[in-house]
């Protein structure tokens, strides 16, 4: 589906998600209440009220993808925000699917340098 690695913009639904809604219906979410486009590219998360359930919508060039992951025991580490939609890079989506949170203390930190001439 991602690589973490790769430069992806993934967009983060947050609140619940109705999981028999499958790619229409998503997509007009994406469209009509987070008022962002579909079409884009860029992967739209979404989760369900029991936390057990994440769905994945993108387009992929000759339509669209839905990548779907239900757990059998454990629960996502959903945010709950006070906006409906929040941007992420792929590897804060990384760790929310593997049931971390986006608040990670001990995770590396991003360093930046200038050279000094």
């Amino acid at each position: 589906m991602f690589s973490p690695a790769l430069p992806i913009k993934a967009y983060i639904a947050t609140g619940i998600t109705d999981m028999r809604k499958s790619i229409n219906g998503l997509s007009i979410i994406v469209a009509d209440q987070l008022e962002l486009d579909p079409l884009s590219g860029h992967l739209f998360a979404f989760c369900n009220r029991s936390r057990n359930i994440v769905k994945i919508l993108y387009w992929d060039r000759t339509g669209f993808c839905l990548w779907h992951k239900r757990l059998e025991k454990d629960k996502f580490q959903w945010p709950q925000t006070e906006a409906e939609v929040f941007a992420v890079h792929g590897h804060e989506l990384a760790w929310l699917l593997d049931g971390l949170s986006l608040q990670q203390d001990e995770a590396h930190r991003q360093l930046s340098y200038e050279i000094m001439v």
